[in-house]
């Protein structure tokens, strides 16, 4: 196996700049096995259960309120306080990623989400229970936009929309099993047991810890040159070793102009050639999870207080509608590469909003109808969420990515936060037709947003998208 590069003298590049480069190119000369596979189902099963715990909240919900005996205002602060330190939670794990690496915040954050999982079982009123979802988002929070940021920095150009959209897969799985089990489980075993089968997961913080290498990329940026240099030429060793043939030599990689470090952090990402990105990326975010999660955190409810199903059929209905967004992230998935990052946002959110249109306008008088429209718009809106985190990372250099990312996730919790919010006080008042004509607006703003101003990144280097 060679490691050598154009810039590397004795297999040490000269400086950080080279490094990155050389990293950069011997990442894509690595063929996709059965390594990025195991990597990638263990950083997945992670995002599996963070996803499983964010929306757990959603299925508990009609429990709670009649154990709890709450107010809709209570109800709806009950849904948004995860949400809020979901926010706070994705703001500070970037900065932590970008500075103490990416595997030290991914376990850190699983482990918190356990231990908050089982003590939430203990609750017997609000108050603490709303105390502990806080802190469990700062966890959830801080662990999804980290692991796609990650997932990014280990994967070549060549089909990496459909490498970490398969990871990313295991996000709306999460939100899936979740809805299966909650159907299944809730009324034969009540909500503290599902909070206590969430708590399980929490031991995975060890096999990340044991098994899961840290960002070569990271490494290089940060100065850390043997640390990286020995990570790659590990990787790179089990590479060979499972497809049995010598890797080929990496093409010269040339090292790319950077900006000052003066200028690295929050401030790069809202000057110069970020300023944009940054936020375009933030108004798909807040449009796709204000869709999202608008309608997912409320449909349960709806379907017992506006249309009089017991808690079975009403979580059966929404388990529906989640499985449909499943099938949606599939088939943006397979195609992402083809069709392109832009091009995918784009028709995604404009086929939602035309769904939640038809239903808002004409076809809101019934269950089944609002099961049938709702499970349409999920395939788009949950198409285009899923793309975002493929897309975002793709956008930001390495020193910053994680921090990009994350932002992107925090603007995502403003959308999950009022989403939720807008919803109940439109309901409240009781005009559900008008709750689907809103959420259509939203998705028509995020289609135009995206069509317009956001830049494609498909079968582009990471180095050559953000230097």
């Amino acid at each position: 196996m060679t490691t050598d590069t154009p810039h590397a003298t004795a297999g040490r590049p000269a400086d950080t700049a080279a490094l990155v480069a050389a990293i950069g190119a011997r990442f894509e000369r690595l063929p996709l096995c059965r390594w990025h596979v195991t990597v990638r189902l263990i950083i997945g099963a992670v995002t599996f259960f963070e996803a499983f715990d964010q929306l757990l909240i959603a299925y508990a919900l009609p429990e709670l309120r009649a154990e709890w005996h709450l107010s809709t205002g209570q109800t709806t602060s009950l849904i948004t306080v995860g949400s809020v330190g979901m926010l706070a939670g994705a703001l500070l794990s970037g900065r932590l990623a970008d500075r103490i690496g990416r595997v030290k915040v991914i376990a850190a954050c699983i482990a918190l989400s356990g231990v908050c999982s089982l003590l939430l079982t203990l609750c017997s009123s609000p108050g603490p229970f709303m105390a502990l979802r806080f802190v469990q988002g700062l966890a959830i929070g801080g662990e999804v936009p980290v692991a796609a940021t990650f997932i990014a920095e280990i994967t070549r150009a060549h089909k990496r929309g459909r490498f970490v959209l398969l990871y990313e897969l295991v996000f709306p799985a999460g939100l899936t099993a979740c809805a299966v089990l909650a159907w299944w489980l809730m009324p034969l075993l009540g909500w503290r047991w599902m909070f206590g089968l969430a708590a399980i997961p929490g031991v995975l913080c060890v096999l990340v810890v044991r098994c899961v290498p840290e960002s070569p990329r990271w490494l290089a940026d940060h100065g850390r040159h043997e640390e990286a240099l020995a990570t790659m030429a590990s990787i790179e060793a089990k590479v060979e070793k499972i497809t049995g043939e010598p890797l080929p030599q990496p093409a010269p990689a040339a090292p790319v102009a950077r900006e000052s470090h003066a200028r690295s952090g929050l401030r790069e990402l809202l000057t110069g050639r970020y300023r944009k990105r940054t936020l375009v990326v933030c108004a798909l975010w807040f449009c796709g999870y204000f869709v999202n999660y608008g309608i997912s955190s409320w449909l349960p409810t709806i379907y017992g207080s506006r249309f009089h199903l017991d808690l079975s059929d009403a979580l059966l209905y929404s388990t529906v509608t989640s499985c449909a967004g499943f099938l949606g992230c599939l088939v943006v998935a397979l195609t992402v590469d083809r069709i392109g990052r832009r091009h995918t946002v784009t028709w995604c959110l404009g086929g939602a909003a035309l769904c939640l249109l038809l239903l808002g306008l004409f076809a809101g008088g019934s269950a089944s109808s609002v099961l049938i429209w709702t499970s349409l718009s999920a395939v788009f809106f949950f198409g285009a969420n899923i793309c975002l985190y493929l897309y975002t990372p793709e956008l930001f250099p390495t020193r910053i990515r994680a921090l990009g990312t994350s932002l992107g996730g925090a603007v995502n919790r403003l959308g999950v936060i009022l989403g939720p919010i807008v919803v109940g006080a439109v309901y409240a008042g009781g005009a559900l037709g008008t709750v689907f004509v809103t959420l259509a607006v939203v998705a028509l703003a995020g289609s135009l947003t995206a069509g317009v101003a956001a830049e494609e990144t498909s079968g582009r280097q990471l180095e050559d998208v953000a230097p």
